[in-house]
């Protein structure tokens, strides 16, 4: 099977550049600077060509992300919480819903749900009018589950006081918008390929990783590729940065693509 990871997003909440900011960051001619809000899809390929597509977070810039990618089939949305940058693009699964007649499955823990049921109350208040839309919820919990044959393991971290989740998929670690997590969780990252972390600036953060604290989390995991993400533009411009990190670790960058032997976490 070939598993692959492409970034879609790469920005903080604001995304890069900031309106109406002046500074060498925002005013970069370097495409990698160019960062919209964080998110990712990931696609699985069997041997008999059959394929699972899977987003996790679905920001306000959701739309231009699916036309910009050309992405046609969604299987499933993966939520890390309900904070607007992760979840305001979803009305736009009405997209999905003509292309397939069926409502896109959306994961996320009961809270988030609750969330998604508040922010989005027209989709879930019983009208079955065509241009409403459809998403099936799913509740979980950091119990393991599976979508189709690919386990997923969602792994607790917090966001300053909100709890929040990364996820396993496969070779694959996922961990934004976190500012602390406990080791016992950061041990389900155990031997994946790929370790995708976010850190927001190279100062302390109340509810981010700075960016040493990223590099620590992102060696304790011990991945022989490791990823950041959630960039802003209190970091230095994609090239500078890349050049500061630790071999092994790169900043991401939207659009990249990364191609990984796909193993199954159960």
């Amino acid at each position: 099977m070939i598993f692959r990871v492409t970034f879609l997003g790469t920005g903080t909440s604001t995304g890069v550049p900031l309106i109406g900011c002046q500074c060498r960051v925002c005013q970069s001619t370097d495409t990698r600077d160019k960062r919209l809000r964080s998110s990712i899809l990931i696609k699985v390929f069997s041997p008999a060509g059959q394929e699972l597509s899977l987003l996790i977070d679905a920001g306000p810039d959701f739309r231009q992300q699916m036309l910009t990618y050309g992405i046609s089939t969604l299987d499933g949305i993966l939520l890390t919480h309900e904070h607007r940058d992760h979840i305001a693009g979803l009305d736009d699964v009405r997209a999905f819903n003509f292309l397939s007649s069926k409502p896109v499955p959306v994961y996320g823990e009961q809270r988030v749900l609750k969330a998604l049921r508040k922010e989005f109350d027209y989709a879930f208040a019983g009208y079955n009018f065509s241009g409403l839309p459809k998403m099936s919820l799913f509740p979980i919990t950091c119990e393991p589950f599976r979508i189709r044959d690919v386990g997923i393991v969602p792994v607790r971290a917090t966001h300053g006081r909100l709890p929040i989740l990364g996820f396993r998929i496969g070779p694959l670690g996922y961990l934004t918008d976190a500012s602390s997590i406990e080791e016992r969780e950061l041990e389900k990252f155990s031997g994946v390929d790929l370790f995708v972390v976010s850190t927001v600036q190279r100062t302390p953060h109340n509810t981010h990783f700075s960016l040493q604290e990223a590099i620590d989390v992102a060696n304790r995991v011990g991945s022989p590729q490791s990823l950041l993400t959630h960039l802003s533009h209190c970091l230095e411009p994609h090239k500078e940065l890349a050049a500061d990190l630790p071999p092994g670790m790169a900043p991401a960058y939207d659009g990249m693509t990364v191609e990984l032997p796909f193993k199954d976490n159960g």
